[in-house]
């Protein structure tokens, strides 16, 4: 068990970079299983899901090699198309690694996927997506078998634009005979940068980033170094991270498209931003203001962000009201910042949050990836010192979130025990 403790009061000043995106890494990782060839990654994240990621594709065959900064996958010899339950188990991404599996031997075997409990998250669009490709599905105890001969182009609607289901259907269409179409897709940039990957090793896949996708079957890719992009909700954090301090900083490595409804609302709040090419500038005052915020789909309000968002309007001055669209667990972080004296009611899927002046240092649990990165936001502000427990959540998608606050003035101590 790790904590962070933090002591409160101190603005954030100073230079950032951005780490690369954790969920524009998995998928990209997942995907060089299709190649059998190598694939050199760059701006890959070291947190524990991409520590997962790697270490599936280890258990699968593949030999994997981390070194000044980069990872090298090779695909050539995977013996087994089983993902290991307990890997399954620790995180939800692990799915769509069933996607490049099917794509490849047109075979894969896995369990239902863990990670954080946010609210429902079944797997039926991605398996549906799978039957429409020709893919027989089994099912027993809880154990999924995928199989066919041959992997067909078909027109595949998404009865909601699921990001994991329309990275599964892109990855195990590559190979397919004919031509695939995706409507109602999932619109986000990690999307998109998996297209990018894609057809820099040879596949043919068009449209990512709006809601019809088409991808041409091929007959074989190449070897690829890809450099994945940043993480646009790690810049979302520290730019919220900075505002709820009153700070004022410099974030580097930031595509500034990928989070303009964040940098609408924070200007809303108060914040100046100024943007540069990649870079974003935030100078927050004294006190924010309360703005509303409802969580859609890309390229809404993401709702990765609302918790993060939530800790820094507990502050703001006035009410502010929040709507979570996505996921219907993702309140279970309120409890945690009313210890620490936050004035938030819910019902539903509707958060009302009335600002206090201060809120006050307190123990809190993480209780789920962004839950713990908004108990830090929490804690930044708070008068005294917090301890955030069960921080495995925050270490499963922040790189050195410990290290890049203190290079900024933040006073906060990892505690393992």
């Amino acid at each position: 068990m790790s904590s962070y403790i933090i002591e409160g009061g101190n603005k954030l000043e100073g230079e950032i970079n951005v780490s690369g995106s954790k969920n524009a890494s998995l998928p990209i990782m997942a995907a060089s299983i299709l190649s059998g060839k190598t694939t050199t990654l760059y701006n890959v994240p070291n947190i524990y899901d991409t520590k997962t990621t790697q270490k599936i594709l280890q258990l699968l065959g593949c030999r994997v090699n981390k070194k000044n900064g980069k990872i090298i996958i090779n695909s050539k010899d995977i013996k087994s198309q089983e993902i290991p339950d307990e890997q399954m188990r620790k995180m939800r991404s692990s799915v769509v690694l069933a996607g490049a599996l099917i794509g490849r031997f047109k075979n894969a075997i896995f369990s239902y996927p863990g990670g954080c409990d946010i609210g429902s998250r079944p797997i039926d669009l991605h398996l549906k997506g799978f039957q429409k490709l020709g893919i027989n599905i089994e099912e027993d105890g809880g154990i999924i078998k995928c199989s066919c001969d041959k992997i067909i182009g078909n027109n595949i609607h998404l009865d909601f634009p699921s990001v994991g289901a329309t990275e599964n259907i892109i990855l195990a269409s590559v190979f397919a005979e004919g031509e695939t179409i995706i409507t109602n897709a999932a619109m986000e940039p990690e999307i998109v940068d998996l297209q990018n990957f894609l057809n820099k090793m040879g596949a043919k896949v068009k449209g990512a980033g709006t809601n019809v996708i088409k991808i041409t079957g091929v007959k074989n890719l190449k070897d690829v170094s890809y450099n994945v992009m940043p993480d646009r909700i790690e810049a979302g954090t520290l730019l919220c991270m900075a505002a709820i301090t009153g700070g004022e900083v410099l974030v580097n490595n930031v595509k500034i498209e990928h989070i303009n409804p964040v940098i609408h609302k924070l200007e809303e709040a108060g914040a100046k931003i100024l943007l540069d090419k990649n870079k974003i500038a935030i100078k927050s005052p004294k006190r924010l203001k309360a703005v509303d915020i409802k969580t859609m789909p890309y390229p809404g309000f993401p709702t990765d962000l609302q918790s993060i968002f939530a800790s820094m309007l507990s502050v703001a001055k006035g009410s502010s009201m929040v709507v979570e669209n996505i996921f219907e667990n993702r309140y279970k972080y309120v409890n945690e910042l009313r210890r620490m004296g936050a004035k938030i009611t819910v019902e539903g899927k509707v958060a009302i949050i009335k600002g206090v002046r201060k809120l006050t240092s307190a123990q809190v649990n993480s209780t789920d990836l962004r839950g713990g990165a908004a108990m830090c936001t929490a804690a930044l502000a708070a008068k005294g010192e917090s301890t955030i427990n069960n921080i495995e959540y925050i270490l499963r998608g922040y790189e050195n979130l410990d290290k890049k606050l203190t290079k900024l003035g933040a006073k906060i101590k990892l505690q393992q025990i």
